[in-house]
């Protein structure tokens, strides 16, 4: 029963993740004090993220195979680690302490439930496999593990047919808020 529980409340969770995260984004934007380098390191740090979820994107076959290749080896939640990291970068570009807090409790109220969920189906869908990954890789924090099997490589088709472009273009459309938000402050 207990994994029943996990999942109908990781449901509630995984639902509402990205409805909620828009208003989180329009009081983020309305919070901000970006200034021009500011703006210019808090990209470089989601160009690191965006970089993360696209080795991710890749790799993985969603609801059809277990991905344990290339960064799957390092982290069982790449997507997720690239997106906090995303966030970090707009937290930073962002320059305010209000906005880098409300983005830290959307992740803390948001991810470990939406992970909990994802892994309790990827147990019951691959069983001992998934034990297994699990037993060698760590949940979030990267850490290089022993290589492991694993179906192909990365593939662009794969990162389109995942439609992870978004997040690049998601990226690229907050960038150029924040720089409208400093020249509206200036």
């Amino acid at each position: 029963m207990e994994s029943g529980r996990v999942s109908t409340r990781g449901s509630f969770w995984a639902r509402w993740r990205v409805p909620l995260a828009y208003p989180l984004a329009v009081i983020g934007f309305w919070l901000s004090r970006p200034t021009r380098s500011l703006i210019v390191w808090g990209a470089a740090i989601a160009l690191a993220g965006l970089i993360v979820r696209g080795a991710a994107a890749g790799i993985v076959h969603k609801g059809e195979q277990l991905a344990t290749s290339g960064i799957y080896a390092w982290t069982r939640n790449p997507l997720y680690l690239g997106s906090i990291v995303i966030a970090a970068g707009f937290a930073v570009a962002a320059n305010s302490w209000i906005v880098a807090a409300l983005m830290a409790a959307y992740f803390a109220a948001f991810y470990p439930a939406v992970i909990r969920m994802e892994e309790c189906n990827l147990r019951q869908k691959f069983g001992a496999q998934f034990d297994s990954y699990t037993a060698r890789v760590s949940a979030f924090l990267p850490w290089p593990s022993a290589p492991l099997a694993g179906a192909g490589g990365f593939s662009w088709s794969q990162f389109l047919r995942n439609r992870e472009y978004r997040a690049a273009a998601g990226a690229i459309l907050a960038v150029g808020l924040l720089v409208l938000r400093m020249w509206m402050r200036s």
